[in-house]
């Protein structure tokens, strides 16, 4: 490694990994004290609603605040309310968030078979509370080609806007990111929009101007107060099914737990047109079916599980969009930015970047109470939140070699770095689609434990293809005029490449070419950006009605049903979806109501 030395460039390895999080993790809008959500410790040892819905998250609060207005709603959340935790309030909290791996953590962190660090939400909102709160619509392409109504996929889209996004004020760094895509050819200029189009465009976000998160639990102020009951804390361990007789299971309960372990149980209401529905997300819906008897007859019966439908497909189609990036330390100083300019090339990939002048926690002032005249006289220690040593999810030390002493050297190492080491940028590219899908197996029968999950990254050429395009892309990027400002001119893209190659991001092995080979490097950095779906997709476990095959009385409406990930980022069409499915579901029982009444 050429110019800059070793323990600089190690130190800027250090932050390419941490803004890695920094683009998935963030919170949310305080001050909310919805009087239907209680905790699941208050609720009765049986209940009956005309729908239930599990998952709390950022498609089930739209359909439970749309269902409930004509309907009696149960929702079930496995986690605790954001308006409980300040990291989830706030974008300057963000760095703790990821780092948490205690049972109450709004992320709960999991590894992929692939060896790709991940996490997944438990907290009422889902992942809209622990995103980087990039706010864009599906293209119509994409809507047309899943089936949806487009104009009642945009009425729903506007639902959710009117509450949850902003249009953010670019920094400099930002705006010279837009510049260096549209020098690059990623054109034309769309300007500040919503809409999925070509070009360089500025999205919206979750995030109101004072830095405060707006999630998808927030869209359950559309929620009629008598008709819905939240219960927080509340995990389900299976669906409750009729069978027998030669007919069709039906779906007509849950059994869940509250946080004392206590168990509940929850029931549908005597109606053809009451159900229960899965909102749980691309981990928690499949594993749910399978712990409930729907899924491979042979995987199921080897955890003893009582067979209610041989169903293959669930499980399967799991993607995870492998996302990849270049950190560019900058002589500037440079705004804190999470996601907001995206390059939508023809390359099948996104360009997108976040910034930020310092990614772990300001050093801690030195204390007045210090012994000894020679106190101050220290650089006051620093918590590098979720790059520490010791917890932090993107730690300079790899889980597997976390011994005392090592953690030791790390944090030494760390405390004595400049902050102009932790000064920068970094530029991503995300492969769309992708092509390459992988599967999701039960590791036990806990359905609090996070199931095994393969999602085979660049199995498929055509996503390979695309990394190395969309790498070469950001290298024109970096390169431009409009990004002189922000660029060292002494460094090449092969020391980049270097130094983002030597932070372990993943649990994956390293190879000498990294910077040689972009196809070696999209492969030994691969990490994730928190879009992973599938799982119980179209055409395989749902209907296009989102009703499970097979049996009755169940739907799963959430990102497991995706085949593939809608715009650059899911968080908008999948909350959209919630409300979409909602009204649906709401107009197909009025239409039922109309024509019994015609019939009396």
């Amino acid at each position: 490694m050429a110019t800059g030395g070793r323990p600089f460039a190690r130190a800027l390895a250090i932050i390419c990994a941490g803004v890695a999080t920094l683009l998935c993790c963030s919170p949310q809008a305080g001050g909310v004290n919805y009087t239907f959500a209680r905790d699941a410790t208050g609720a009765p040892a049986v209940s009956y609603y005309d729908y239930i819905i599990v998952g709390g998250g950022t498609a089930g609060c739209p359909l439970a605040a749309t269902l409930s207005q004509r309907s009696r709603v149960l929702l079930l959340e496995r986690g605790g309310s954001p308006y409980d935790d300040q990291r989830v309030e706030n974008m300057t909290h963000f760095m703790s968030t990821l780092a948490d791996t205690s049972a109450g953590s709004p992320a709960q962190r999991f590894v992929s078979e692939d060896g790709v660090i991940n996490s997944r939400p438990r907290v009422l909102g889902g992942g809209s509370c622990i995103n980087a709160g990039f706010y864009t619509r599906a293209s119509d392409e994409y809507v047309l080609d899943v089936g949806w109504d487009l104009a009642a996929t945009r009425e729903a889209y506007r639902w959710v806007e009117d509450v949850v996004a902003f249009h953010p004020e670019l920094g400099p760094w930002q705006a010279a990111l837009q510049r260096g895509l549209l020098e690059a050819g990623v054109a034309p200029d769309n300007g500040f929009t919503f809409d999925h189009i070509d070009g360089t465009k500025i999205g919206g976000s979750i995030f109101d101007d004072e830095g405060q998160r707006h999630t998808a639990a927030d869209l359950l102020r559309y929620a009629r107060p008598d008709g819905v009951d939240v219960l927080l804390r509340a995990r389900v361990a299976k669906i409750l099914f009729n069978v027998g007789g030669g007919r069709r299971p039906v779906a007509h309960g849950v059994v869940f737990h509250d946080s004392e372990g206590q168990m509940h149980k929850a029931y549908l209401n005597a109606g053809r047109r009451n159900e229960i529905i899965l909102s749980a997300g691309a981990m928690g819906s499949p594993q749910l079916l399978m712990l409930s008897g729907v899924g491979p007859a042979d995987h199921l019966r080897s955890f003893n599980i009582t067979l209610v439908l041989n169903q293959p497909a669930v499980g399967q189609g799991m993607a995870d969009n492998p996302m990849n990036a270049i950190f560019v330390p900058s002589p500037s100083q440079v705004e804190v930015s999470l996601i907001q300019v995206v390059g939508i090339t023809q390359l099948g990939s996104y360009i997108e970047g976040a910034s930020g002048s310092n990614w772990a926690n300001p050093r801690h002032r030195a204390s007045s109470s210090g012994s000894g005249s020679g106190a101050g006289q220290h650089r006051p220690p620093r918590n590098f939140g979720m790059f520490s040593p010791q917890i932090g999810q993107l730690a300079t030390v790899p889980p597997k070699q976390r011994t005392p002493e090592a953690i030791a050297r790390a944090a030494d190492a760390m405390s004595r770095l400049d902050d102009a080491a932790f000064r920068g940028g970094f530029i991503l590219e995300k492969v769309m689609g992708p092509a390459s899908t992988g599967h999701l197996e039960l590791r036990n029968l806990n359905p609090d434990d996070n199931p095994a999950v393969t999602f085979n990254y660049f199995s498929h050429p055509e996503d390979l293809r695309r990394c190395v395009d969309g790498l070469t892309l950001i290298e024109r990027v970096i390169r431009s005029k409009s990004f002189q400002r922000f660029t060292y001119p002494d460094f090449s893209i092969e020391v980049l490449l270097n130094m983002t190659a030597e932070f372990p991001v993943n649990m994956l092995p390293r190879h000498d070419n990294d910077s040689r080979s972009l196809e070696q490097f999209c492969k030994d950095t691969v990490m994730t950006i928190w879009h992973y779906h599938g799982g119980c997709q179209v055409g395989r476990v749902v209907d296009a009605e989102y009703r499970v095959l097979g049996v009755d009385a169940l739907r799963v409406i959430d990102g497991s049903t995706l085949n593939a990930s809608p715009g650059t980022n899911p968080q908008a069409t999948v909350m959209m979806l919630g409300r979409y499915m909602g009204v649906k579901i709401q107009n197909e029982r009025l239409h039922a109501r109309r024509l019994k009444k015609r019939k009396v």
